[in-house]
């Protein structure tokens, strides 16, 4: 069992600091796009893509930077999420809904890129790397789920044992 729990405390500590980095490079978002158009280019897709985001939100932040502010508070989010999953790492047992949410989250993360994605104009390409954040996401979530499972079967053994 203690095997389990080191290697669930491994991934969960990978998924929140995943997510907090994730949510980190939200705040600086025009300076990155400048840095990555510089780059990149503009003479491939995604450099045009990319140079054609980095105008709209450099206009959007010279003439009304209050827009910006929408980022912060999407860089709040990932930082509160990844706090939630300090409870999978002092007890994963009894926290296994926090697992279950973060998957959740994750699958929602492909219908939610795909639908808003179209509506707001984002090529299919962007929307599937923002796919696979969530896929991705699925990954360590999914290991850890299934450990977790694997130590309640191992518990309930336990207890029948001693009865």
């Amino acid at each position: 069992m203690e095997n389990k729990i080191v290697i669930i405390r491994r991934w969960t500590v990978f998924f929140m600091v995943s997510l907090f980095l994730s949510g980190l490079t939200a705040m600086p978002a025009e300076t990155e796009l400048a840095w990555l158009t510089g780059w990149i280019g503009d003479g491939t897709a995604i450099g045009f893509w990319l140079h054609k985001v980095y105008a709209a939100l450099a206009e959007a932040n010279e003439r009304a930077p209050f827009l910006a502010y929408g980022y912060d508070w999407l860089a709040f989010a990932h930082f509160m999420l990844a706090l939630l999953f300090i409870g999978v790492y002092r007890d994963p047992v009894r926290n296994k809904w926090i697992l279950e949410f973060g998957m959740i989250a994750c699958w929602c993360v492909v219908p939610f890129a795909m639908i808003t994605g179209y509506y707001r104009g984002i090529p299919i390409g962007w929307r599937l790397i923002d796919s696979m954040f969530g896929v991705i996401g699925l990954i360590p979530l999914t290991i850890c789920y299934r450990k977790v499972l694997a130590m309640e079967k191992q518990i309930a053994d336990q207890k029948i044992v001693t009865i």
